[in-house]
């Protein structure tokens, strides 16, 4: 371990010599301290909160993002290619070990920057709450500057993918398919199936039924907040739609109609409801009324959930930037594998290369939808098929399963609205994403640089 701690000493001295940590550091602090200054917001202090919260810690993940691949990157790249990686490496160190040393020098230096600028931006949030009306500072430490916790209605997908089948089956027995049009067949099914889970008819009622599960035992004359998102089943409408809500116990007193709500479609809407409207099972029934002329659809991934008050905004800030830090150590092992056997300007840009893929996943995961990478022609609604689809689509299928999973380890989302996050998601957060994937990469990129020949690197002429 001296071994280890002696390298990523080494690679801190590099980081300052070159002014790397001083430039990110002065970058990060500008974009703390410079961004409420440029920011437009609707006008309230919730609305202002929220979005500082999300542009601080986007700018902050971005910089270092890019800061600690380019250091990864030239650290080992730039020490092999003007031959200093020789002086170490004919020492009684290993390998492993100097790659280990680089990697833990890295996310250390991520690690001080990143608890640096999270300070300023948590000091900055708490002194603007200070300044606020009472009413203000409110509605910030219920709605936003806490942790809570999220009940969601009861996953449908099994039994969507199940029916989806079944009509599949159905199909085919009256009708030919070809091979090449089954999964787009297939996805027109599912979204058939998955609009009896979603419409809201007008002038019918829609009802949900939330298990709070454990959380019952502590949220006993606590308030909590609905938040909904809905959209119109007809593509151009535009306004406001009118709705009433009506939560509480069937059959009994314990039930608190809302009146009539005007709310906006393709937007999140939180409202508050009375305290212990749930049964003794800790059921949350849920009605809503569309007294509109059109349909409403409500989307099963994110169009119904209960928020419970589960902890401080404090620990669950902290808990965030734990998530942005497991990022940072997983790009730090991305750009030390590929500096392990490339050049420092091609292990870069490979790098870089990988990054635009993480932010084209929508793009993959709509080939995979598809069955297709040509698309869905406009006019017919039927996706093309091309030969290379058969390597593609299979392949891309395992860049989107990869990539979803880090993805949704995503706390800027959580901590701008006020959702906690666990420690059991920082837990799986680690897990996969450093241990898991950081650890596959770092085996590989290892074994690459315990192979490759220093001697034959050539210095700057």
């Amino acid at each position: 371990m001296q071994k280890i701690l002696a390298i990523a000493w080494l690679t801190w001295k590099a980081a300052l010599r070159f002014r790397l940590f001083l430039v990110i550091a002065v970058l990060l602090l500008a974009a703390v301290v410079g961004l409420p200054l440029v920011l437009k917001d609707d006008g309230t202090a919730r609305g202002f909160t929220q979005i500082l919260i999300t542009y601080t810690l986007s700018v902050i993940t971005a910089l270092l993002g890019l800061s600690t691949l380019w250091l990864s990157c030239g650290t080992l790249a730039r020490d092999i290619e003007e031959c200093q990686i020789q002086v170490v490496a004919t020492k009684p160190v290993a390998r492993w070990q100097i790659w280990l040393g680089k990697w833990l020098g890295i996310v250390s230096l991520n690690a001080t920057l990143l608890v640096l600028s999270g300070a300023c931006v948590y000091g900055l949030l708490q002194w603007r709450a200070t300044r606020l009306p009472a009413a203000e500072q409110e509605i910030l430490r219920t709605q936003v500057l806490v942790a809570r916790g999220v009940a969601r209605p009861p996953d449908y997908n099994a039994e969507i993918d199940a029916r989806t089948e079944q009509l599949l089956e159905e199909r085919l027995k009256e009708t030919h398919i070809a091979n090449a049009d089954l999964p787009e067949v297939r996805r027109q099914l599912r979204e058939q199936v998955k609009a009896v889970y979603q419409l809201v008819p007008p002038q019918y009622t829609r009802e949900w039924q939330i298990n709070l599960g454990f959380a019952k035992n502590f949220l006993r004359g606590q308030p909590l907040q609905l938040r909904v998102k809905f959209n119109t089943a007809q593509i151009g409408l535009s306004g406001t739609f009118v709705g009433q809500w009506r939560v509480g116990e069937p059959g009994t007193a314990n039930v608190w109609y809302s009146g009539p709500m005007s709310l906006s479609p393709n937007a999140y809407h939180e409202f508050e409801i009375p305290p212990d409207l749930f049964d003794s099972r800790g059921v949350l029934t849920i009605d809503f009324l569309n007294a509109n002329n059109t349909t409403l659809l409500f989307p099963i991934e994110d169009g119904m959930a209960v928020l419970y008050p589960e902890g401080g905004f404090t620990l669950n800030f902290a808990r965030g930037l734990g998530i942005l830090f497991c990022w940072m150590a997983l790009l730090a092992a991305i750009g030390l594998a590929s500096a392990s056997f490339l050049s420092f300007p091609v292990a870069t840009f490979a790098s870089l290369a990988l990054l635009v893929v993480v932010f084209s996943s929508g793009t993959l995961s709509d080939a995979v939808a598809n069955g297709t990478v040509t698309g869905v022609n406009e006019e017919t609604g039927t996706a093309g098929h091309f030969i290379a689809d058969f390597v593609l689509i299979p392949a891309f299928q395992g860049m989107v399963a990869v990539i979803n999973v880090v993805k949704n380890f995503s706390p800027i989302d959580s901590l701008s609205t006020g959702r906690a996050i666990s420690w059991g998601e920082l837990g799986a957060a680690f897990g996969q994403i450093v241990l898991l994937f950081g650890g596959v990469i770092s085996v590989i990129g290892i074994s690459l640089f315990a192979r490759r020949e220093l001697a034959t690197a050539q210095g700057n002429q």
